[in-house]
């Protein structure tokens, strides 16, 4: 059964690993996450919140009119931590999918959010994601993740595997995954509910757990992606092309 009433959760610390206070980063006079609400706000999907750590982000998005949850410090992942702000916002149960969108990916393409969840339509999907077609460059560059599947309909993919490596080998495509995940709130559940798997601590991806516990992850195939801001370089190029 197609979930009907979906809520929209974007995770944001200021402690990332690779590029320190970036969901605060100044993009066209806004922090950056102030820009993904905002295009998460235009899905018209449905609510949305910021899950954070941070009274400086929490103070950012709602001073652009935006919700925010205080959520712990330590969580593995952003999938754990948008699970913590669900059980704040929503205890009764009332939403019955939750859209992780990355606080990383402050312009994503319009109907990207949709084609995530449209994937929950399939009673057999847990987890519905997003994937575009890999650059060279992307290929070889291990901030981007790729994603390993197999075609099982017209421009969607079912997940079998994700690297931050060049994979799989030989001739063929690549697939660039885009950090959004659509979960059945029951998935979400369970997979807050699991450990860090251990090919998730190996590759730093959270994905990984859900397939490791047997979840079925599929990907709509979007023509262009967005661009995510992982490194001071990703920063500079998107504040850049802004400009253009």
């Amino acid at each position: 059964m197609a979930p009907d009433a979906p809520i929209i959760l974007i995770p944001a610390r200021l402690g990332s690993t690779r590029l320190p206070g970036k969901a605060l980063a100044d993009i066209g006079g806004r922090p950056m996450v102030v820009h993904v609400w905002a295009r998460a706000v235009a899905a018209g999907i449905g609510p949305v919140a910021v899950a954070t750590d941070a009274a400086d982000i929490a103070e950012a998005v709602r001073a652009a009119g935006g919700v925010a949850v205080m959520t712990a410090g330590a969580h593995a992942c952003g999938s754990d931590r948008i699970g913590e702000a669900l059980a704040a916002l929503d205890p009764q149960g009332r939403h019955d999918a939750v859209v992780n969108l990355q606080g990383d990916n402050p312009f994503l393409p319009e109907g990207a959010l949709a084609a995530a969840l449209g994937l929950l339509r399939d009673p057999d999907v847990d987890i519905g994601t997003l994937s575009t077609r890999a650059s060279e460059e992307e290929a070889e560059d291990a901030n981007a993740v790729k994603l390993v599947g197999t075609g099982i309909a017209e421009r969607r993919l079912r997940a079998l595997y994700f690297t931050r490596a060049r994979a799989p080998s030989g001739e063929g495509p690549l697939h660039k995954h885009i950090g959004v995940y659509a979960f059945r709130r029951a998935a979400l559940v369970r997979f807050n509910a699991l450990p860090p798997s251990p090919l998730e601590l190996r590759e730093r991806l959270e994905q990984l757990r859900a397939l490791e516990a047997g979840m079925r992850i599929d990907a709509a195939m979007l023509d262009k992606g967005s661009p995510s801001v992982d490194t001071e370089r990703d920063l500079a190029a998107l504040r850049a092309a802004r400009k253009a």
